[in-house]
């Protein structure tokens, strides 16, 4: 106990009780035993205190990532919103005039055509 063998603690009773005397040794050793108690406690809840501020700190970390990642959400989610507010109507007709585009080229392509055949009936004349 303490790098002490049995000679040296009891070397260090015989002092104490011919110091202290039979009368007062025991309550001595009741308030020794008290003191390594509480001390013992007091290290104990610093110990407790310092594990819940880690822990704590822990938490706020990881809620300020939550609070990045709902900000990044949220200005994704108002540029979305800003771009239906524009004109809704007008990307619509966009994607009309973009289908509409093939059957143009089709119009276009069946009147050459006619167009060809009207020569090729003139040319065989």
């Amino acid at each position: 106990m303490f790098g002490m063998g049995f000679t040296e603690i009891l070397m260090i009773a015989v002092i104490a009780i011919i110091f202290l005397g039979p009368e007062k040794l025991p309550q001595f050793l009741i308030d020794i035993a008290k003191f390594f108690k509480s001390f013992k406690r007091a290290i104990n809840d610093a110990k407790t205190q310092l594990e819940q501020e880690v822990k704590i700190a822990e938490l706020k970390e990881e809620a300020l990532e939550y609070k990045e990642k709902f900000k990044s959400v949220a200005e994704e989610m108002g540029t979305i919103t800003a771009e239906l507010e524009e004109d809704p109507l007008a990307e619509v007709e966009e994607i009309k005039s973009a289908l509409d585009e093939p059957k143009r080229e089709v119009v276009k392509f069946k009147k050459k055509k006619i167009d060809l055949d009207e020569d090729k009936d003139k040319v065989d004349v």
